[in-house]
């Protein structure tokens, strides 16, 4: 068995992948004992020849039908063989690689924890001022729902015990969105989600610039009612933007 899979769902993603193939290379991947799993929904750019390059496993939406991220993380969480699960968006990119799986492998050294929950910003080199007010307070708001006994974890990158995640059924892939909140709060009853500093997760603002904050925000806090009030959430369909 693996110590980390690490699981990237794709579906299009060939400009952001680039970050994967150039960080995930065959000393990293020796030195903290990682596979790297890329589940695909059915991309028709160069997203699996670029995952080729990197990846141990790669699953495929064999029937070619539109699925959610919810599926594609599961999917990959199936074929995996690791003790702890990170699942990372294939935009999203590590502050600092090193740290971040050593800190990750100190969640094996806690038994009451299940889960990891991070700080997540936009490119340090598209970033604006409203990005960091916004995620600053985002970031903040996120770790006190966790503190009060909610679960949060940002969906941009979930680091999961491999027994807690299989323990829930993993994610709710009926879900167009709201996946990661819900996920969490199944997870919060099992044991304790941490929220860690010291490294943080990048993600492209390609959603911000075209929907803007006021818009996603709106979306992401009805979704988050209607998973609480009604398990299930608004969105029949959460857009591509690439």
């Amino acid at each position: 068995m693996k110590r980390f899979s690490v699981i990237i769902p794709t579906l299009n993603e060939e400009k952001t992948l680039l970050w994967a193939e150039k960080t995930f290379t065959n000393e990293i991947k020796q030195i903290y004992d990682i596979e790297v799993i890329v589940s695909d929904g059915g991309s028709i750019d160069n997203t699996i020849e670029i995952a080729k390059k990197f990846a141990d496993k790669i699953v495929l939406n064999e029937p070619r039908e539109k699925q959610t991220i919810a599926r594609g993380r599961n999917l990959g969480a199936l074929n995996s063989n690791g003790e702890i699960l990170v699942f990372l968006n294939a935009d999203a990119r590590i502050s600092d690689i090193d740290i971040f799986f050593k800190l990750c492998n100190n969640l094996l050294k806690m038994p009451e924890a299940v889960a990891l929950s991070f700080e997540v910003d936009v490119y340090p080199e598209e970033e604006t001022f409203k990005d960091k007010i916004f995620h600053w307070f985002l970031n903040k708001f996120f770790a006190l729902l966790n503190v009060i006994g909610l679960g949060m974890g940002r969906g941009e990158c979930h680091v999961i015990k491999r027994e807690a995640f299989f323990n829930v059924n993993g994610y709710n892939d009926k879900l167009v969105a709201g996946e990661d909140f819900e996920l969490y709060m199944r997870l919060h009853r099992l044991g304790k989600i941490i929220n860690v500093y010291g490294v943080k997760i990048y993600e492209s603002p390609r959603r911000y610039r075209k929907y803007g904050y006021v818009r996603t925000l709106a979306l992401w806090f009805f979704n988050s009612i209607s998973i609480i009030l009604f398990k299930k959430s608004i969105s029949n369909e959460w857009n591509m933007v690439r």
